[in-house]
């Protein structure tokens, strides 16, 4: 898998393993004092060598004055998978999913670890949680595929296990296999990026990745990450649907992760008095919701910011609902969030 951080990409060696970790760009360096910014830099510049333990003691003493920094946090989480210490690693990234819900590179690092130590359920569920935060994250999708094969191979060894004479069983295990040998032949390169970089980088193309056997555990760990940071307006749009789905499954999580931090609760209420009530409304509703968005048009008004208005259809139990709405969306860490949003035009 692919991964998420700093205004530098960094490009890591290839490790030779199934899933690919991801590489991104999550906070701006002005997040860190100037000491606190070098050791980071010189952890990510050590992580790139491989020299593990240095790059560790370099992070450390970042955070010893940015305890709470998600940078320097991320790069220790990176550390420390690389250097087999999964359970650690994944505290790390579990806290981060807790704070910033809409990144979808630590959910995607976490699947990383938990394929690695071969607990596929908890990789599917991380992969489609990164999915629902970033519906074009395409990183998240193809190790979502990885997984179901892990899963799959599993199960066709089971079934040979209760019946070693399934030859449907068998040929679809062969199938896998092949598939599996051909998919990790190939080998990536990953681009140089600047050593400065203004705006998010884009994504590290994947690594090479040996074959493994069917039932073999994918576990590439985790590398720097970075999302496909599209600004076009099929991006904002896909930003749009996912927020709408997430109202239709009732996934709050997701829901809130569509909004920044800065958002403006209608009516002057605070943010927590408004999701609240927009818990109680969605979560709290005993019928099935279906939310559909027509967009109407998407105008830029920077190179970060757009107004978004379309027309929103509502359903749930006899209610239907439809009206014209307006959404201003402003490109946070990467990706897309309501920032305001009214009905009418």
């Amino acid at each position: 898998m692919r991964n998420y951080m700093n205004t530098q990409t960094m490009i890591r060696r290839t490790l030779r393993r199934t899933l690919k970790a991801s590489s991104a760009v999550l906070l701006a360096a002005a997040f860190h004092a100037p000491q606190a910014h070098a050791d980071v830099q010189e952890a990510s510049r050590l992580l790139k060598q491989g020299q593990l333990p240095q790059a560790l003691e370099s992070v450390d003493q970042a955070l010893s004055q940015k305890p709470k920094d998600p940078q320097t946090r991320f790069i220790k989480g990176l550390i420390l998978a690389e250097m087999g210490k999964a359970p650690e690693a994944i505290t790390i990234f579990q806290k981060l999913t807790e704070e910033y819900p809409e990144l979808p590179e630590p959910y995607n690092n976490l699947a990383v670890l938990y394929a690695q130590q071969r607990q596929y359920d908890k990789a599917k569920l991380a992969l489609e949680m990164a999915i629902r935060t970033h519906p074009s994250y395409a990183v998240a999708h193809e190790n979502l595929g990885d997984v179901y094969a892990r899963m799959a191979s599993q199960a066709y060894d089971k079934a040979l296990q209760l019946d070693s004479n399934n030859t449907a069983a068998q040929n679809k295990l062969a199938l896998l296999k092949e598939l599996n040998s051909i998919s990790n032949r190939s080998v990536y390169t990953a681009p140089r990026l600047p050593a400065a970089v203004a705006a998010v980088a884009p994504p590290a193309t994947p690594a090479a990745a040996t074959a493994p056997t069917a039932t073999a555990a994918p576990a590439k760990v985790a590398t720097a990450a970075a999302p496909a940071p599209d600004s076009s307006k099929a991006d904002i749009g896909n930003a749009l649907k996912g927020w709408a789905n997430a109202w239709a499954n009732k996934d709050m999580k997701a829901y809130f992760a569509s909004y920044s931090k800065d958002f403006d609760p209608p009516g002057r209420q605070s943010r927590a008095t408004w999701e609240k009530e927009r818990t109680d409304r969605i979560a709290g509703k005993s019928t099935k919701i279906a939310v559909d968005v027509d967009i109407q048009s998407i105008e830029r008004s920077s190179t970060d910011e757009a107004t978004v208005r379309f027309r929103q259809n509502y359903r749930s139990g006899g209610l239907k609902a439809s009206g014209n709405k307006t959404v201003v969306m402003s490109k946070r860490y990467g990706r897309w969030q309501i920032v305001r949003e009214q009905m009418g035009r």
